[in-house]
């Protein structure tokens, strides 16, 4: 009961690499969850204006920006 069996060294194995892995898909999805907190709390400091029917937040960010020199 005390010792750790190798299926119990395995499972730790894996749960580390999950949490410590290089660019995994676990931290792809932290990066996008702060992003969209980060979105979130924008949205909040703007007080509620009112939006256009019709006009969303996503096609605010992807609209491109002009260039200025023409």
């Amino acid at each position: 009961m005390g010792g750790m069996s190798p299926v119990h060294w395995i499972i730790v194995a894996v749960v580390v690499l999950v949490l410590f892995g290089g660019r995994g898909k676990l931290s792809g999805l932290l990066g996008d969850a702060g992003k969209g907190i980060r979105a979130f709390r924008d949205g909040l400091k703007e007080g509620g204006k009112p939006e256009a029917p019709g006009e969303t937040t996503a096609a605010k960010v992807d609209a491109p920006k002009e260039d200025a020199r023409g």
